[in-house]
């Protein structure tokens, strides 16, 4: 039942629903009365909430995502950076990490009139076509960049890298560099300049800067997003916030 009852909660990814009981079952491949059981259940546990006929994640999971140790501690040290980051840039500024082939966000920041970005807390989107997935993606090991580099890269807009070439030029560009770039690959109309974060030698996050295309300007973005990504690296180093 604990594996069916995740089936449940992973068919909200990644857009969080809210979704119907026919919709669950769909997409879950589950019986009706074992859903409906299951989403009553889980309802009462606090791990969904219904309203209506509509089922959607509970702040239960919420609150229980908030503990996890090492997210917590890497986004409680990593709030000064990013909020000084924003600061200086008054545009979205963004904390993540990388799960598998996709990076989850941790933290987001905007002002009043942010521009519309697929990107949400604990959401994912792919390392590929994302600022902070590239400045992950560049850091991490052969075997996983050519893993990534030797499936079909998933397309999110009209300028998204599909060739895995062009790709693996983007990456080796940032390794010299430092900084990732993104130009309307995960939204049409927005750029992102990104880079990582080091403990030990091994990137564990990336922050970056998202910005409509037509006030993008790198070379004034670059040295704010490059401090705050070397402050956020000493702190995590030296434990000091």
């Amino acid at each position: 039942m604990l594996e069916k009852s995740a089936l449940i909660l992973n068919s909200f990814l990644p857009d969080g629903g809210p979704y119907r009981l026919s919709e669950l079952v769909a997409r879950t491949g589950l019986s009706k009365p074992t859903a409906h059981r299951l989403t009553a259940d889980l309802t009462r546990l606090g791990w969904l909430e219904r309203t209506g006929a509509h089922y959607r994640l509970g702040a239960k999971l919420f609150e229980l995502g908030a503990l996890v140790p090492r997210r917590r501690d890497l986004r409680e040290t990593a709030l000064p950076f990013l909020q000084d980051l924003f600061e200086a840039t008054h545009e979205i500024v963004h904390l993540g990490v990388r799960e598998g082939l996709d990076v989850v966000y941790l933290e987001r920041i905007h002002g009043h009139n942010a521009i519309w970005l697929p990107s949400r807390i604990g959401g994912s989107l792919p390392l590929t076509c994302t600022g902070v997935g590239k400045a992950l993606l560049a850091f991490s090991d052969a075997e996983l960049t050519e893993r990534v580099l030797s499936q079909p890269l998933p397309r999110l807009t009209p300028y998204t890298i599909t060739d895995p070439e062009q790709l693996r030029t983007s990456l080796e560009q940032t390794q010299v560099s430092g900084l990732a770039y993104e130009e309307q690959e995960a939204a049409k109309g927005v750029s992102c300049i990104a880079a990582p974060v080091f403990v030990a030698g091994t990137a564990v996050a990336a922050l970056s800067v998202a910005v409509p295309r037509a006030r993008f300007r790198p070379a004034q973005l670059a040295p704010a997003v490059r401090t705050a990504a070397l402050g956020l690296s000493r702190a995590l180093r030296g434990g000091t916030r």
